[in-house]
């Protein structure tokens, strides 16, 4: 329900700068990515290559764009102001899925505890929406009139983000000693809570990124990025361990999302 309710905030937000564009004077694009992104979660060693490799997911984005330095109103540029010319306000809708698993030295091990924690497995399924700002070095109107082929961008904004994690074990239901991690247990004689929660629930999540455009024709180009995500809670992938002084449970859960897709001018 909470997507859906995303995914119809996209589309009014889409039909609103329709509407006024000629009042506003600019122009729009939209565009499509995918690609590959790297959750960086609690399952798994901190700074662990196995780790980082194998908890990854395939991802996507609708993207749409406000082009501030033409107009379509009139078929014309807007005014030369540096704004104008160097920047572009982003909203998108992401959709994200990624399989999550325990690696490093302590799921190796060749123990009750080791074989557990291989049991055990997650799964991170994430939208999100929102806007960015979008900083461009080089002259957008140069780019647009085909006087380079390549402009890289910066940008940064705020996501309002739905989680929905699952988390099973090889061994039976989650919760239990037989099945799970002994600290990952809640101990009310420590005043520790479970560290499996999977439930869905919603968060912000703060974005950042750098890229390049590449043109392909007056009217399309193709994108390549790479975006960093770090969210607002720990409890994305439904996992978050309790025990004090864990070493790799120092931050929220964040990705970083290597994408690459198409963009077209709508006018």
């Amino acid at each position: 329900m909470k997507i859906k309710h995303g995914v119809l905030g996209l589309l009014f937000t889409l039909i609103s700068t329709f509407s006024i564009k000629a009042q506003l004077g600019f122009s729009q694009e939209i565009g499509v990515v995918v690609g590959p992104l790297a959750f960086y979660s609690d399952y798994g060693q901190r700074f662990d290559t196995e780790t980082n490799t194998n908890n990854t997911g395939p991802g996507i984005g609708l993207i749409h764009y406000i082009n501030f330095a033409y107009r379509a109103d009139c078929n014309c540029y807007s005014r030369d102001l540096y704004f104008n010319d160097h920047f572009k306000i982003r909203t998108e809708a992401d959709y994200h899925v990624t399989n999550l698993d325990f690696f490093g030295d302590d799921a190796q091990s060749d123990t009750f505890q080791g074989a557990l924690l291989r049991g055990q497995h997650g799964k991170a399924k994430v939208f999100e929406i929102g806007s960015s700002l979008e900083y461009w070095p080089l002259s957008i109107r140069s780019f647009q009139a085909n006087g380079y082929k390549i402009a890289p961008f910066l940008s940064a904004g705020v996501h309002f983000v739905n989680y929905m994690p699952e988390a099973r074990s090889d061994f039976g239901q989650l919760g239990s000693p037989s099945t799970t991690f002994q600290t990952f247990l809640a101990d009310p004689a420590l005043g520790r809570e479970s560290s499996i929660n999977p439930e869905d629930g919603s968060t912000y999540a703060i974005v950042g990124g750098i890229g390049a455009r590449y043109k392909i024709g007056p009217l399309s180009d193709l994108i390549l990025e790479g975006r960093w995500h770090y969210y607002g809670t720990d409890w994305v992938e439904g996992f978050n361990p309790q025990q004090p002084g864990n070493p790799d449970n120092r931050s929220n859960d964040w990705i970083y999302w290597i994408r690459f897709g198409y963009i077209r001018y709508l006018n």
